[in-house]
C-alpha cells in the first residue's frame, strides 16, 4: 500500500506568511445611506408608474425614469455587500 506524502515543514529561513487582517464593523452611515437609496429608487419607480409618466420632470426623462430608479437599487444593493 502506498504511503501518503507528508506535509510540508516551513523552512525557516523564509519569512512567516503574513495573515490578512480582519474587516471591521461597517462605518455608522453606511446602513442608513442604504435604506435611503433602497427608498429613493422606490418611490422613483412608483411615482413614475402611478403618474403615467406625466410629472413635470419625470414626462422631460421619458424610460430614462427607469434606468434613474433601478439605478438608486443597484446602488443600494452595492453598498449592502459592505455591510458587516
Amino acid at each position: 500500500m502506498p504511503e501518503s506524502r507528508g506535509r510540508k515543514k516551513e523552512r525557516a529561513d523564509l519569512p512567516p506568511t503574513a495573515t490578512p487582517a480582519k474587516a471591521g464593523p461597517s462605518p455608522r452611515w453606511l446602513a442608513p445611506l442604504m435604506l435611503v437609496l433602497f427608498g429613493i429608487g422606490v418611490v422613483w419607480l412608483v411615482v413614475y408608474y402611478v403618474s403615467g409618466g406625466d410629472a413635470p420632470l419625470l414626462r422631460d426623462l421619458g424610460a430614462w425614469n427607469l434606468a434613474i430608479g433601478f439605478g438608486f437599487i443597484v446602488v443600494g444593493f452595492g453598498l449592502s455587500t459592505q455591510w458587516r
